[in-house]
């Protein structure tokens, strides 16, 4: 399962002197801080703030680049953390095909606010490493997560991805039956 999340900030950390930029998941209250090289950190902070530099910057080239061949962002994901390294995957949709481009999770999510792209993290990973505001973090209910697959459902049906959309639909109805106050069936009679 993946959560969606949003750039919150982009900060200092002056005990390391790294730049951190903060994802926040808004449903869960949580938030999952990753280092990010001064750069990216500029990239990031000057797309969230509505900068337009005098001369385009990487990423301002990449969005170019992908847009001048009419390749489209489907959506940004942090998939996984291992020794302390976030990774990430673009999904693009290109000619009708989609695709997994791997990227630094610094680089996908300043393209992504550049091409105004979801953001989403692996629900592992935000377990791994994410910060509740809660003393104690929230197990996600089961109508938040057909919330959750209600949306994956969604973009697979608006991709083309059927195959997906349908596995998502009997997840989602099956969850929904098993949530059903027990009885109502019961009283029903059959004719």
């Amino acid at each position: 399962m993946i959560v969606a999340v949003r750039v919150e900030r982009v900060t200092l950390d002056t005990s390391s002197n790294r730049f951190v930029v903060i994802l926040r998941d808004d449903t869960y209250r949580r938030w999952l801080p990753i280092v990010v090289g001064p750069a990216e950190a500029q990239a990031i902070a000057l797309q969230i703030e509505k900068v337009t530099p005098p001369r385009p910057m990487t990423h301002d080239l990449m969005k170019s680049l992908l847009d001048s061949i009419e390749v489209n962002i489907a959506r940004v994901v942090v998939s996984d953390l291992q020794e302390n390294t976030y990774y990430a995957t673009i999904d693009i949709k290109l000619n009708g095909s989609q695709h997994k481009v791997d990227a630094r999770p610094s680089d996908a999510i300043a393209l992504a606010l550049r091409t105004h792209s979801p953001i989403f993290v692996d629900e592992e990973v935000m377990q791994k490493a994410a910060i509740s505001d809660d003393i104690e973090k929230p197990k996600p209910d089961k109508e938040d997560k057909i919330q959750n697959l209600s949306f994956e459902l969604q973009k697979a049906v608006e991709d083309e991805r059927y195959e997906d959309a349908a596995r998502l639909r009997d997840q989602i109805n099956e969850m929904k039956e098993k949530i059903k106050p027990k009885g109502k069936n019961k009283n029903k009679k059959e004719s």
